[in-house]
């Protein structure tokens, strides 16, 4: 698959970059796409939930009432979650929700889901980027030249660049990353992905 590449001005460089088929092209593995991104969301969860169960409940502990002959049901506690100022019954405690995953199968999450991107004509390439001072509108600029600015973008770039991810920091739906730090979940939020050249090395590297 070719693509044009594109400088920060949205005028065609008159090059062409060919992204390579076993990261851009495989038949997508649905279900894999599935458990690394309930993997993903699962480690955004604080799990610092809690309620006040019977146990925590002050008050009394003795009998409330005699075993028979009251004509109601059972009672040995005034905590119970039954009464009113009782505890809650099986509530929520703290707990992670994290859980592992295959090294190889997240690989093949990932490489799922660019090429989805790819049969969905999602992906563009520029040639560069590159932001003196961080700003927010200087990054905007770019995404409106690029005519992206309407809708969720990912920048991934090769290397690390503090000015252009201080200056997407401030515009809604817009992300920049490393190419060592994407993640499944964060490629299929994006309509749109933007490829700085240099980086198209970078993830066959990385996912290979």
């Amino acid at each position: 698959m070719k693509l044009k590449v594109l400088n920060t001005s949205g005028d065609d460089t008159g090059k062409q970059v060919s992204l390579p088929k076993e990261i851009f092209g495989i038949e997508p593995n649905d279900h894999a796409i599935y458990l690394d991104v309930k993997q993903y969301l699962a480690g955004q969860r604080q799990g610092t939930h809690s309620s006040t169960e019977k146990g925590a409940v002050r008050g009394s502990t003795r009998k409330i009432k005699k075993q028979k002959g009251t004509g109601t049901a059972r009672a040995g506690s005034i905590k119970s979650g039954v009464f009113v100022g009782g505890g809650r019954m099986h509530g929520p405690r703290p707990r992670d929700y994290s859980f592992k995953l295959n090294k190889k199968l997240k690989q093949l999450a990932r490489i799922s889901a660019l090429s989805h991107k790819a049969k969905d004509k999602g992906i563009m390439v520029i040639d560069s980027i590159a932001i003196e001072s961080p700003k927010t509108k200087d990054y905007l600029n770019v995404l409106n030249n690029l005519k992206v600015a309407d809708s969720k973008t990912l920048l991934l770039t090769p290397d690390y660049n503090k000015n252009v991810y201080l200056s997407s920091r401030n515009i809604p739906n817009a992300q920049v990353m490393n190419i060592t730090d994407v993640n499944t979940y964060s490629i299929l939020h994006a309509s749109n992905i933007i490829l700085v050249e240099g980086s198209i090395n970078k993830l066959k590297e990385t996912l290979s």
